[in-house]
């Protein structure tokens, strides 16, 4: 191989990692409204923000790795454009372990991003006096040894970020913590938001309002914490009113299986709005090819492999022939971060372009081992069941398929511009043979 070949498949293989979203005006982002059933989140949820004359709080949901985080970056550029502030974080970069995550640690979390982010703007004591009055207790579990008479705004910063450090990546600290905040979290919405009121009198020349936009919540793993509740529960319905409470438009990310229990309408009438982003629409219900969707795929496909070479054509130069890069398409269910796993894996068994049969179907049986591994034996079944049906039941099971993505929402308009919700196996499963043997089982 040339060195100019090697070169070429290393920028390819990094052009598909599938852990970076794309920031705002990125020339490799692809409008998908019109396969993902015409949703616009600069409307959706951009507009309230905009219009409203009071604070709102809205929900923003979809599968892990559906592209929610490039199309809420691309929210926050929107309306910084419009005159918004936006304080953006995804808190389980550096806040929170999405293993074990109780509301405390969602409220330190925007509690120090807001610190952050507003110290040239807010000069209220209110949280530094909230500090002084937690002192000897947060000194100890942030492992700081500061003088609390002459603490510091960069002390402040320093203590939260210490904090949720340690919620984060300190299991024997992360408890001790929450039993020790849980009493105050009232007093400590109350300091933060005298620091957000005069934050918000003081905000740079243009801006006239302030959002915060908590990413990566919809990654809570739920945890059974009573009979027939878990930890999302907790969070977003016992603890709406403190998720609320902050004075500022807010903008959460939410687990897709909470839409689909019987906490739905509580969280309806308890938040201004919750949208869902669903899947690229590659296939209809009745099975059949939808080109419109494929045709997306392939574009976000093209876009990345263009950057490094614009004349490669995709069917004959990146791919041997037009099935194989169909077969991408397809098999990745319109799910983003699978197409983007599918090729950096067949790239990563590709020594010479173009991409061979054999280097896509290596990949497809890679990346769809996970899902053979998490599916129970008796949701197998299931399984099947949603795949004849198109439908899912209000029932624990298949909230969990959602969450672990082993079922796809996808979403489209009929011919009377009524909305239709539709559910299906992801492709990679149907390849599974537990899968074939119990849908042979389930009458058409």
């Amino acid at each position: 191989m040339t060195q100019e070949s090697e070169k070429l498949l290393t920028n390819l293989y990094n052009a598909f990692d599938p852990f970076y979203p794309l920031p705002a005006g990125d020339p490799q982002y692809v409008d998908c409204r019109e396969v993902r059933g015409d949703g616009d989140i600069t409307v959706d949820l951009g507009t309230k923000i905009q219009r409203s004359q009071r604070m709102t709080c809205q929900l923003y949901t979809g599968h892990r790795g559906a592209g929610k985080s490039t199309e809420l970056l691309r929210l926050e550029q929107h309306l910084q454009n419009k005159g918004c502030f936006v304080v953006y974080f995804a808190a389980e970069e550096e806040d929170i372990d999405p293993e074990d995550t109780e509301y405390t640690d969602i409220l330190l979390a925007c509690t120090k991003h807001l610190l952050k982010k507003l110290s040239s703007n807010s000069k209220s004591p209110a949280l530094l006096n909230w500090v002084k009055s937690r002192g000897a207790e947060l000194k100890d579990l942030a492992q700081m040894d500061v003088a609390l008479d002459s603490i510091t705004l960069e002390s402040q910063i320093t203590l939260f970020t210490k904090l949720t450090a340690n919620i984060r990546a300190v299991p024997s600290l992360r408890q001790e913590i929450r039993q020790k905040i849980n009493p105050h979290t009232t007093t400590l919405i109350a300091a933060l938001n005298e620091y957000i009121a005069d934050a918000k009198q003081h905000l740079p020349p243009g801006y006239t309002q302030l959002a915060v936009i908590v990413d990566n919540l919809d990654r809570i793993v739920p945890l059974i914490v009573a009979e027939g509740r878990n930890n999302h529960d907790e969070i977003f319905i016992d603890r709406c009113g403190q998720l609320k409470g902050l004075d500022c438009h807010v903008i959460y990310t939410l687990p897709i299986s909470m839409m689909y229990s019987n906490r739905a309408n509580e969280l309806a009438s308890n938040y201004d709005n919750t949208e869902i982003l669903p899947m690229i629409m590659v296939q209809t219900p009745d099975g059949k090819i939808h080109k419109p969707g494929v045709n997306i795929i392939k574009e976000l496909i093209r876009k990345r492999v263009s950057i490094f070479s614009p004349n490669l054509s995709l069917e004959t130069g990146l791919f041997e022939n037009r099935e194989i890069l169909n077969q991408i398409c397809l098999m990745s269910g319109g799910h983003v971060r699978n197409m983007l796993q599918l090729m950096e894996e067949a790239i990563q068994r590709t020594e010479k372009l173009p991409i061979s049969a054999t280097a896509v179907q290596r990949a497809i049986t890679k990346i769809r081992d996970p899902f053979r591994r998490t599916v129970d034996d008796r949701d197998w079944p299931i399984l099947a069941k949603v795949s004849r049906s198109k439908e899912i039941k209000n029932e624990e099971e298949c909230r969990k398929l959602l969450f672990n993505r082993c079922v796809l929402e996808y979403r489209y308009f009929d011919e009377a511009g009524e909305i239709q919700y539709w559910h299906d196996v992801h492709p990679l499963i149907k390849g599974i043979k537990q899968f074939k043997d119990s849908l042979a089982q389930v009458e058409p």
